[in-house]
């Protein structure tokens, strides 16, 4: 998809230049690549320094990604006249991806790249990002229309992600960075069913 290719071109160029400038990159690690560590002692797996441009892509794109889906659960939590099960499953992404931002910004922290959002606001909506309008129609929808609308946008933003998260699980390095994107394709996918299954019923 353009977007998508846009998107990662762009955060690719982002992730590169940051890691450029970061004093311990896997270039200057023992063995000098992906896989090469057998001769790295335990402490060589740090966050500061067993990571690629994968991870760093993969969190950087991830953190405003599951910021978004915060934003659009917190339009549906509490908004009376929706199907209960759609404002539970809501909270259940909120509830989970929050603390995903957390570790994410952790990671980032510790790589000395900085916070996301700045340098991304001027990609264009890939990945399953919501736009500009498409969050205006879903703050501004009736009771009525609101969870419909949520169940579409939802399913979108989670096939966006299940997305980036197969891209670090092939490509990453860091393990605890493949792990949370491992449980992302498995939790993200589980919910669009639940999704459909919403959508399908009516």
């Amino acid at each position: 998809m353009t977007t998508r290719t846009i998107a990662l071109a762009t955060t690719a160029a982002i992730a590169t230049a940051l890691l450029a400038g970061c004093t311990t990159t896997p270039a200057d690690m023992p063995g000098n690549g992906v896989g090469q560590n057998s001769s790295a002692s335990p402490e060589a797996t740090s966050a500061s320094d067993a990571h690629n441009n994968a991870d760093v892509m993969f969190s950087m794109m991830m953190i405003p990604h599951h910021q978004q889906a915060v934003e659009m659960a917190d339009m549906i939590i509490g908004r009376s006249g929706i199907n209960p099960r759609i404002t539970e499953l809501a909270q259940k992404i909120k509830d989970a991806q929050q603390p995903e931002i957390v570790q994410m910004e952790g990671w980032l922290d510790a790589w000395g790249v900085g916070a996301p959002n700045d340098m991304l606001d001027d990609m264009d909506h890939g990945n399953g990002m919501m736009s500009d309008g498409d969050m205006s129609e879903l703050e501004s929808a009736s009771d009525a229309d609101a969870g419909r609308i949520f169940l579409e946008q939802m399913i979108e933003h989670h096939e966006g992600a299940i997305d980036m998260a197969a891209d670090e699980v092939e490509n990453g390095q860091y393990p605890d960075t493949i792990t949370l994107a491992e449980n992302i394709i498995t939790s993200q996918t589980a919910e669009i069913k639940v999704m459909t299954g919403l959508l399908n019923a009516g």
